[in-house]
C-alpha cells in the first residue's frame, strides 16, 4: 500500500520504518528542518533501542519529505502523527492534527479515495472534528471529497516500541464506515497473521500469540487510549500509595506487590514502587482526560489522586534525603538552623524519565534537582544518554554534569538513584561509599537490596522497604 504519514516524531518514524519493513510504500512528511536532514543522512532523530538498525535497514525505500503535496495526492492511506502538546489548562492541544488534515484536504484529488487516520493521541470527538475540517476544505475547493475518516490509537512504550508495534496486544481501529477497516486490516495484514520474518535485532517472542483487531466508533477508539494510559498511571500510583504505609507500618513493598501480582486478576506489571511517572503520555494524558471530563461535567476524584500521589513522591525523595542528612549531622553533633540539605554534595543518578531513553519530559529527576537547588545543595548528574537534553530543560540551573558515574560519588553526601538503568544495577556500591563523605544511597527504584547496599557501607533507603 502507498502510505504517508505526517509527522516523524516517536509515533510517526516508528510506524514509519516498521511500515517500510512490511514492504509497504512509505512516505514521511516533516516540517522541522533540522530533523530532516537528520532523516535525509539515514540518521534517526530520537533514541529508541534498535530504530537505528531497522532504519539502516528500510531507509532507502522511505522517502521524507516537508511537502505534503508531494506525497499526498498519490496515496492510499494517510497517516497524521502529529504531537498534541498540553494546553495551560491541561487539555489536548489538536491545532496541529487539524492543520494535517486541513494540508491534507487541500491536495487530495477530486477523483480518488483516501483513508485518513488519526494516530495522534487526541480528545474524544477529534475525529468528528477532522472530518468536518476535510469537508469544509473540499467545500472551499467547490468539490465532493471522497476521504473516510479512522481513529488508530498507538500504544507504544518508550524503550520498547519497535517491539510492542511488530507484537502489538492489541490494534484498535475507530471508524463508521466499512472501507477504513478493510484498509486498516491490508495495512496490517502482515502483523494481525505475524506472516513476516522477523528482524533479526527483534525476534518474535516465544510465546506471542496473534493480536486482535479490535472495530470500534471513533469516540470510544479515543476513549480506548486515555483509560488504557490512565489506568497503568493508577496501577502506579496505588503501589507508590502502598509503599508510603509499608513504611510505616514496618512491610516491605516489594513483597507486598509480588504478593498481590500473582492474583491474576491483578498482574505483576506496572506495579514496581518508586518515584512515579513521568514521559510524554500519562502526565498529560491524565490531565486531558481530566479536561475532557470537566468540559462534560463529569468529576474523577480517582485520577485527579493519582496525579497527587505522583507528584509527592519527588518531594519524598529529598524529605527522605533531608532526613538522613539531619541524622548524619546529629550524629557528628552539627548544629545548624540552615537546611539539612544546605552546601551538600548530592549526586543524581539517572536523568531521563525512564531507562533506553533521552526523554527528559515530566522526568522526576528535573523536579528533585530543581528541590535539591532550592535546599541548597550542591548537584551532580550522570546519565548514559539524557544529559544533553537535560541540560538544555535545566537552562541555567547550576548543575555539574559528569560522564564518568563514579566521580559522581566522590566526596558526595549522598546519592539518588532515580532512573534504572541497566548500568546503574551493575556498579561497584563498595567502591562507591568509600569514596563518599557520607555514605548515602537514596534507591528510588529500589534496584539494590537493602542488605546488598548496607553490606558495602551505605545508610540505605528505599522506597516502601524496611
Amino acid at each position: 500500500m502507498k502510505i504517508a504519514i505526517i509527522g516523524t516524531g516517536y509515533v510517526g518514524l516508528t510506524t514509519a520504518v516498521v511500515l517500510a519493513y512490511l514492504n509497504h510504500d512509505v512516505a514521511a512528511v516533516d516540517k522541522d528542518e533540522s530533523k530532516l536532514n537528520l532523516l535525509h543522512e539515514g540518521k534517526s532523530p530520537i533514541h529508541e533501542p534498535g530504530m537505528q538498525t531497522l532504519l539502516d535497514e528500510v531507509w532507502h525505500t522511505i522517502r521524507f519529505t516537508p511537502s505534503v503535496a508531494e506525497v499526498v495526492p498519490e496515496a492510499e492511506l494517510i497517516l497524521i502523527a502529529v504531537g498534541t502538546p498540553p494546553k495551560k489548562n491541561g487539555e489536548a492541544d489538536t491545532r496541529h492534527v487539524e492543520q494535517a488534515a486541513r494540508e491534507v484536504a487541500q491536495v487530495c484529488h477530486p477523483n480518488r479515495h483516501y483513508t485518513l487516520v488519526v494516530k495522534s493521541t487526541v480528545p474524544i470527538g477529534t475525529n468528528r472534528r477532522v472530518a468536518e475540517v476535510v469537508e469544509n476544505v473540499f467545500s472551499a475547493r467547490g468539490m465532493q471529497g471522497n476521504v473516510s475518516v479512522a481513529s488508530n490509537p498507538e500504544f507504544l512504550q518508550e524503550g520498547l516500541a519497535l517491539q510492542g508495534a511488530f507484537y502489538p496486544d492489541r490494534i484498535v481501529i475507530g471508524a463508521n464506515c466499512d472501507d477504513a477497516v478493510d484498509a486498516l486490516r491490508r495495512l496490517y495484514q502482515p502483523i494481525l497473521e505475524q506472516t513476516f520474518d522477523s528482524p533479526s535485532s527483534l525476534p518474535r517472542p516465544a510465546a506471542y500469540h496473534l493480536p486482535p483487531m479490535m472495530t470500534t466508533d471513533a469516540n470510544s477508539a479515543e476513549m480506548i487510549k486515555y483509560a488504557a494510559n490512565t489506568f497503568l498511571a493508577l496501577k502506579i500510583s496505588f503501589i507508590n500509595e502502598i509503599a508510603g504505609l509499608c513504611e510505616n507500618v514496618g512491610a516491605d513493598v516489594t513483597e507486598v506487590a509480588r504478593g498481590i501480582g500473582l492474583d491474576s486478576r491483578i498482574g505483576p506489571q506496572f506495579l514496581r514502587a518508586g518515584l512515579g511517572w513521568g514521559g510524554s503520555c500519562y502526565p498529560k494524558d491524565t490531565t486531558a482526560l481530566l479536561g475532557v471530563a470537566a468540559q462534560s461535567g463529569y468529576e474523577m476524584p480517582i485520577t485527579e489522586a493519582a496525579r497527587t500521589v505522583n507528584f509527592r513522591q519527588r518531594e519524598r525523595i529529598v524529605e527522605k534525603l533531608m532526613l538522613a542528612c539531619e541524622v548524619h549531622a546529629s550524629k557528628e553533633r552539627v548544629s545548624t538552623t540552615a537546611s539539612p540539605l544546605q552546601g551538600k554534595t548530592i549526586g543524581i543518578l539517572g536523568l531521563a524519565f525512564k531507562p533506553n531513553t533521552d526523554d527528559i519530559r515530566e522526568a522526576p529527576a528535573l523536579d528533585i534537582i530543581r528541590q535539591l537547588v532550592e535546599e541548597g545543595a550542591h548537584v551532580r548528574a550522570h546519565d548514559p544518554i539524557a544529559m544533553p537534553n537535560a541540560r538544555h530543560a535545566l537552562g541555567e540551573i547550576p548543575i555539574h554534569f559528569t560522564e564518568d558515574v563514579y566521580q559522581l560519588s566522590y566526596n558526595a553526601d549522598a546519592l539518588v538513584l532515580v532512573t534504572e538503568w541497566e548500568l546503574y544495577h551493575r556498579l561497584a556500591l563498595r567502591k562507591l561509599a568509600k569514596q563518599m563523605k557520607t555514605p548515602i544511597l537514596i534507591d528510588g527504584r529500589n534496584v539494590y537490596s537493602p542488605q546488598e547496599a548496607s553490606a558495602a557501607g551505605f545508610h540505605y533507603i528505599g522506597i516502601g522497604r524496611k
